[in-house]
């Protein structure tokens, strides 16, 4: 078994941008680095692969027969190391069972109409994709979400390996008739990642938006009181302890996929790594290897058992420029069906958009890409005019929550004592269940009481509003307006 053991030297000056370009410019060419300037040969690199594969799956071939269990052993890998070539993987050819199309591209921008054919419907971009995190969207039923339009759905694997388990909702015929949702209507996946990330950082919008530092920040505390639920970030994976019943579990690439498989969404997503927002650029690009080589493990085991899912490759480097057309350029030479974009996307909507401005230009057009978490009216219309297709966020549901409605000029908020008496319609010239029914003043009545039906009825018009909002920019750029 090969072990690839990276050692930096302190006397050593170590130039991030100049190892960046050195391996941009071999990423393709199935050569990859044990150290700086050592290349080793594609077959070693694939050796280096079946070892992590190996390593994996538990323990090898000659120790099974063995009743004493050995321990496993850890794979030392260079934090570097470049993932398999795209030679290892047969050309994109596409699927039968889903199929991309552009209806209609904008004249005046990059904005374009498309459709996603899937086994479970046809999904219209630009799309707007609600999150259902434990296989439900919070305060709102699934067969309301339905009749309001949803086409795609978010599901988050993570919750739901820890409970019900993947193998549960498998047996009950999978995720559409767990939480019965329409047969025309497809759902996505992810891999668990962001979440078992989330354990040991905290999320980025913790990282950006708290005022206090992270080791006092509330996530923070928890993970200290309770110990921190990661146990090991590794080439293997992430193991880390359930926050139900504390069992340690790991996720890797191949797990990730074999739950996804389980609970048979139309789109899965490879597992991928989250840093902090705030690290150094070294530690971003390792990160960022990292992720092409779990994104490579991901996709081979994916392609051995399609079972009619679309598996989409993530986009990754934070803000660096480098490092996002690296991923670019490694990612789309793989047989994805898809693209996402993840990771850090910027702390302002300016530097989301510069980013997403770069990504877009050095992506293929030939298939879908879905927006990570960015999902809020003003990010969404203006990254359709770069030719993003879908974009999903939990922002409709949770400011709902919070006791405020969307509307085209802004939030409002509903618990504001000026409506106290304001006997009228909540928002004008809105169709939704909620606003057709029940004045301002009652809604403003049902937060400040704290009533739980609150909570619904600002989340159905919350997603009743983006769905309408993505019909009007649809409609838009068939006309060339956007």
């Amino acid at each position: 078994m090969l072990h690839l053991l990276f050692k930096r030297k302190s006397s050593i000056a170590y130039d991030i941008k100049r190892l960046v370009h050195l391996k941009c410019d071999t990423i393709l060419s199935g050569r990859k680095f044990s150290s700086i300037g050592e290349p080793t040969s594609p077959t070693d690199q694939n050796t280096s692969a079946t070892a992590v594969a190996a390593t994996v799956s538990g323990q090898p071939e000659e120790n099974k027969k063995k009743k004493k269990r050995k321990k496993q052993r850890t794979i030392h890998v260079d934090p570097f190391s470049l993932p398999l070539p795209p030679s290892a993987f047969t050309s994109y050819q596409g699927q039968d069972q889903f199929r991309f199309s552009v209806t209609h591209q904008s004249t005046r921008s990059s904005a374009r109409v498309c459709k996603i054919e899937t086994p479970h419907g046809t999904i219209t971009t630009p799309g707007y994709v609600p999150v259902a995190t434990n296989a439900a969207l919070k305060a709102v039923d699934t067969t309301v979400a339905d009749s309001l339009g949803v086409e795609l759905m978010f599901c988050n694997t993570y919750h739901l390996m820890l409970h019900p388990g993947s193998e549960t909702v498998e047996q009950a015929g999978g995720l559409h008739s767990f939480m019965s949702r329409r047969r025309d209507r497809p759902l996505i996946t992810d891999s668990g990642g962001f979440q078992a990330f989330s354990l040991a950082y905290g999320t980025v919008h913790q990282e950006l938006h708290s005022s206090l530092k992270r080791k006092s920040s509330p996530s923070s505390e928890k993970r200290t009181r309770d110990g921190n639920l990661v146990l090991k970030i590794s080439e293997e994976g992430i193991t880390f302890r359930s926050y139900r019943d504390g069992t340690p579990m790991l996720l890797s690439p191949e797990s990730s996929i074999s739950a996804q498989k389980s609970l048979a969404a139309d789109i899965i997503l490879p597992l991928d790594e989250l840093p902090p927002y705030h690290i150094s650029e070294d530690i971003l690009a390792a990160s960022v290897a990292r992720s092409h080589r779990w994104e490579a493990r991901s996709l081979l085991h994916h392609i051995k058992e399609p079972r009619e899912q679309a598996c989409y490759g993530i986009i990754h480097g934070g803000s660096s420029t480098e490092l996002r057309k690296a991923s670019s350029r490694y990612i789309s030479s793989l047989p994805f069906d898809g693209f996402a974009v993840g990771g850090s996307l910027g702390k302002t909507s300016e530097e989301l958009f510069e980013i997403m401005q770069n990504v877009m230009g050095w992506l293929p057009r030939d298939r879908p890409v879905h927006v990570l978490g960015i999902a809020d009216p003003i990010n969404i219309t203006r990254l359709a005019t770069l030719g993003c297709d879908t974009f999903d966020s939990c922002h409709a549901t949770r400011v709902g929550r919070h006791g405020a409605m969307l509307t085209e000029i802004g939030n409002l908020r509903v618990a504001a004592g000026d409506h106290k008496s304001a006997h009228r319609t909540p928002v004008d010239n809105c169709s939704c269940p909620t606003c057709t029914t029940y004045s301002l003043a009652y809604l403003h009545h049902l937060v400040k009481a704290n009533e739980p039906i609150a909570a619904t009825l600002l989340s159905v018009h919350n997603i009743y509003f983006m769905v309408e909002m993505m019909k009007k920019l649809h409609f838009a750029i068939l006309n060339n307006e956007v």
